[in-house]
């Protein structure tokens, strides 16, 4: 077999969700790593850059986009509901299961900032995976809250409640952008965030800097990484010292419980795990992980 990309897709609560599947050279089937990206974003930003790494070191892929977003069906657009979300990484890992290419008996999960928490929780609540990766993971809504300049956060709650109330009575969503600058309206706005979240961007890319405004209220509860000593297989979690999204402090705290966790620490910013030479460093020791916990047969 040589390594290939594929476009499949495949069903979350009856809606299509659009993924890649990476396929290694080689005459065995791989090991697969379902991989998701972050908060609003979607696959073509730099998703295909770990999965190409990953599928020359000898290990499939299947990358997805959220339902709502990116290639995948879904309205309205750019809808962000944990429990949905969860849901779409659950038939994910399904689809993975049950692909001939693959080998479906060794699933391993691999996230990214907001997706790095899910990866956590899937970790702590789906049995069988080989093996967890959660790079810059979010783990807890309240210190990413508090992390949040208080002026922005009070330009956000009034869209976030105005959309909570029109959802109810069926209108369409108002928006909120991913990114911003400082003091701006946006869900991410230090000083590295704005730049560092669009230039993760390809050319060729249908993504839209914004999401409905209501998942504001929902973030600040949802605490992932107080289910990092729930995971029982191997863990590997790659933390940026310097991280203006997911604090790092918070973070080591969580993923020290895992039983059987390996933690990175990198000196860098959320967004500079993504290229260069940071990015060099976190996909080698990612790969080293997979080579030790989930070898190839």
């Amino acid at each position: 077999m040589e390594s290939t990309r594929l476009d499949v897709s495949f069903l979350s609560q009856g809606t299509s969700c659009a993924a890649w599947l990476y396929l290694p050279e080689g005459p065995a089937p791989a090991p697969v790593i379902v991989m998701a990206h972050g908060l609003g974003a979607v696959r073509s930003m730099r998703l295909d850059a770990f999965a190409e790494r990953f599928q020359a070191a000898g290990y499939a892929c299947l990358v997805f986009d959220y339902r709502h977003f990116g290639d995948s069906a879904g309205e309205p657009r750019q809808l962000l509901d944990i429990r949905q979300q969860q849901q779409d990484w659950e038939a994910a890992i399904a689809c993975a299961r049950q692909r001939p290419e693959v080998d479906g008996q060794r699933v391993v999960v691999w996230g990214t900032s907001f997706s790095g928490g899910h990866a956590l929780w899937l970790g702590a609540t789906q049995p069988g995976l080989a093996a967890v990766m959660a790079q810059c993971p979010f783990t807890d809504g309240l210190a990413s809250g508090m992390a949040m300049n208080p002026i922005t956060t009070l330009q956000v709650l009034p869209r976030a409640l105005a959309d909570m109330v029109g959802s109810l009575l069926g209108r369409a969503p108002v928006m909120v952008p991913c990114s911003g600058k400082p003091f701006h309206v946006g869900l991410m706005t230090a000083p590295d965030c704005h730049d560092g979240y669009l230039g993760l961007l390809s050319e060729n890319t249908g993504f839209r800097n914004e999401v409905a405004a209501r998942f504001a209220l929902k973030i600040l509860t949802y605490r992932p990484g107080a289910l990092a000593g729930r995971i029982p297989c191997p863990a590997f979690f790659a933390v940026c010292s310097r991280d203006s999204v997911a604090p790092s402090g918070p973070t080591l705290r969580h993923v020290r419980h895992a039983r059987r966790g390996e933690i990175k620490v990198y000196d860098t910013g959320h967004f500079d795990i993504y290229v260069g030479a940071h990015f060099e460093q976190v996909v080698a020791d990612q790969i080293a992980f997979l080579r030790k916990n989930v070898p190839l047969a």
